[in-house]
């Protein structure tokens, strides 16, 4: 892809707020379509960033599968199931350590860690600096943060500009970046059973 992956952007701080916010959307379109519209249902199991690219218009693409699980809509299967941990570390949902069964859930938490990434300029993959997610490199410790500057600040104006990223130059919309806040918000629940499908998270982005 012409503009490399999300990641390297990201970095680079070149992309502005509208097209951050077009990223997420068309990488949870690309997400939705893998889960609910393929001929066969796939677990992506490693969305990062680094594997986001971006178009010569900065449309993403989902890549590289190579740890994807294809699983047959009528369900069972002998591709129902893992034998071992997969994903990139501070993208991984939580059942990949609890021995949970692996559903379409993980793929929208990693999802949304790398929403959270487009918005702070956090990586949950550095850790003890100010680039990490939070001091432990851990993810808890940032949605605790984003939830009481929410729910102690009331009004968006007031909550989404302690939490978007300073260093990115443009005028942001601050209704749709606070929109996607909360929706990653939602998508990073450790019970999985409590996140919301992909098309879901379409939905609440795109209303009607």
């Amino acid at each position: 892809m012409e503009y490399g992956s999300l990641g390297e952007n990201l970095i680079s701080g070149t992309l502005d707020w509208e097209k951050r916010f077009d990223i997420a959307v068309g990488s949870a379109k690309g997400l939705a379509y893998l889960h609910e519209e393929y001929l066969e249902r796939v677990h992506h199991c490693d969305v990062n960033p680094q594997n986001i690219l971006l178009d010569s218009n900065f449309q993403s693409k989902v890549e590289n599968f190579g740890l994807f699980k294809l699983v047959n809509r009528r369900g069972g299967g002998k591709n129902s199931s893992f034998t071992r941990v997969r994903g990139t570390r501070g993208y991984m949902a939580p059942e990949w350590i609890s021995n949970l069964s692996i559903t379409s859930k993980v793929d929208v938490y990693s999802y949304e860690v790398v929403v959270l990434e487009i918005v702070m300029g956090k990586s949950p993959m550095t850790t003890g600096d100010q680039g990490s997610i939070n001091k432990g490199g851990e993810l808890r410790g940032l949605v605790k943060w984003v939830r009481e500057k929410i729910y102690g600040n009331g009004e968006i104006e007031l909550w989404i500009e302690e939490i978007i990223n300073p260093v990115v130059k443009g005028k942001c919309d601050l209704r749709k970046m606070g929109i996607l806040v909360q929706v990653a918000l939602e998508c990073v629940k450790d019970d999985k059973d409590a996140r919301p499908t992909m098309s879901q998270v379409i939905e609440r982005l795109l209303p009607h």
